[in-house]
């Protein structure tokens, strides 16, 4: 029997809501495509809600804590096994088209790293790189979103390769900053933007891939709708922000909840005393947005969903086109979620309320997962590499402490795991929480601190309760956080068999 192939599509930083199957706001066709022909997971999670830690979970199959890039700004140190090493050990060719960051922006001495400047902008390096790349045999990298950064790499090359020669102007070149005036409208034409890219680029490795007879592994990563919010013609008008329903939080709801979440409610928030390494942590600071601002930036982020989503297609198509859609396995999902007004928040951080923690998570296999189904058993993406290893009839390795999930994506059975863990740790002590879901309730514990919070999702499935110091609550607790402690036992990898008595 042929093995199958592995495509792995993913957005970053998408809001489970913003698929237009389920939200009729949002206009996403290819994506509702995948929902009619595939299974939708509703309860799928990230094991931390940051870019670097959970793409690392992805490859390595092992939660931040296990596999070391715990944070952003660390690095996912080169000895880690990873899920592309085993696929091309199995004569699978394996790719990563567009976002990695599997490494910092900075570089040092102890812990080198090729996505920092100035190498990541040094295109020379890059048209001649040619090693592998954590288990990647080929791959084609950026760091952008939008205008954050000074482009480089793969993505500057083909730039240039399409006649675009004044790149560096929509860029903001030769500072490397975003321009804080630019709103909503990016002036970048679409073809070239790197939704384009990344769609032309994984066409050709499908042809390629198609043309030899070869399975593969092939990841394309895009980095949209992630901050800043910027689109380009004619997507910047699709939506109007009048006519969209704006998330936003409620009067007091944080007043019972840990006191970071009502400090980003001020003004001018000091949140020195959380700070040890003199890093910035994502998401303290003041989350405060003027209302006709906010309306906008839903409109956009809405926008860039629906521009990915025509370039998601242009690779369902190619699929169709070359033959090979009945022997791929599709998982379309996100890195991690979003606040877009949701309990008064914007964009991330130590706040694991389910917009966050909770993604989108579509699986396509036709004639093995059932066509239109939607499904709640529970997922998460540490689960990927294991269940993709499954799927292609490889031993999945001890190390690995996710989950197979095969048979749960065919339908064969109910549920592969009860609960799930979500890892945040931004500084070695001040900032560290994980949080523990089952089927019905939320529990997040905080390192030297007494208070945590506690939901009832089944009765307050918007989480503005916190239950933590409620009287009526306490047994509750008590049987979570024992079942936190069974869970956190559970995931420790059995990497090295017992081999002698003594």
């Amino acid at each position: 029997m042929k093995k199958p192939n592995i495509l792995l599509i993913t957005s970053d930083q998408q809001h489970f809501n913003t698929i237009g199957a389920f939200n009729s706001e949002i206009s996403t066709p290819n994506l509702d495509r995948l929902v009619h022909e595939g299974t939708t997971f509703q309860r799928a999670y990230c094991p931390n809600p940051t870019c670097t830690p959970t793409r690392a979970s992805i490859i390595t199959g092992m939660y931040p804590s296990q596999h070391g890039a715990w944070s952003l700004g660390t690095k996912l140190l080169e000895d880690r096994l990873t899920v592309g090493e085993i696929f091309r050990k199995h004569d699978y060719q394996t790719a990563l088209i567009g976002k990695a960051h599997f490494q910092p922006t900075n570089s040092t001495e102890e812990y080198p790293s090729i996505e920092s400047y100035p190498l990541l902008s040094d295109l020379t390096y890059w048209k001649n790189f040619n090693e592998s790349f954590y288990g990647f045999n080929h791959v084609e990298l950026a760091r952008n979103h939008t205008n954050e950064h000074l482009v480089g790499q793969h993505y500057a090359l083909w730039l240039e390769e399409k006649g675009c020669l004044n790149w560096r102007d929509y860029f903001l070149a030769p500072t490397g900053q975003m321009d804080p005036n630019e709103k909503y409208k990016w002036a970048i034409p679409e073809k070239y933007h790197y939704n384009t890219w990344i769609a032309e680029r994984t066409n050709a490795l499908l042809e390629q891939y198609q043309e030899n007879n070869q399975n593969f592994f092939l990841w394309s990563s895009f980095f949209d709708p992630h901050p800043p919010y910027l689109v380009p013609e004619p997507w910047d008008t699709m939506y109007d922000p009048e006519q969209l329903t704006i998330p936003k939080g409620i009067e007091g709801e944080h007043e019972d909840k840990p006191p970071h979440f009502k400090m980003t409610q001020e003004a001018n928030p000091n949140f020195s005393s959380y700070r040890e390494t003199g890093f910035g942590i994502h998401g303290y600071i003041s989350h405060k947005v003027d209302e006709s601002d906010h309306k906008k930036l839903t409109a956009t982020y809405y926008a860039m969903v629906s521009m990915m989503d025509k370039y998601i297609g242009e690779i369902l198509n190619k699929l169709d086109e070359l033959g090979i859609a009945n022997n791929t396995i599709i998982v379309f999902t996100s890195d991690h979620g979003h606040f877009f007004g949701q309990h008064g928040l914007q964009y991330k951080g130590g706040f694991h309320y389910e917009d966050l923690i909770k993604i989108p998570f579509i699986v396509r296999y036709p004639e093995a997962v059932p066509a239109g189904e939607v499904s709640n058993a529970m997922q998460s993406l540490v689960d990927l590499a294991p269940t993709f290893l499954s799927a292609a009839n490889i031993p999945i390795p001890a190390q690995m402490t996710g989950v197979d999930q095969l048979d749960v994506w065919k339908n064969q059975k109910s549920q592969a795991r009860d609960h799930i863990i979500c890892e945040f740790r931004h500084e070695p002590t001040t900032i560290h929480q994980k949080t523990y879901v089952d089927d019905r309730y939320k529990l997040t514990v905080y390192y030297n601190q007494t208070y945590g919070e506690l939901y009832d999702l089944q009765e307050d499935p918007q989480e503005y309760i916190n239950h933590w110091d409620d009287s009526d609550y306490q047994s509750i607790k008590q049987e979570l956080l024992l079942k936190y402690i069974w869970a956190e036992l559970g995931k420790e990898s059995m990497a090295m068999p017992r081999i002698a008595h003594a």
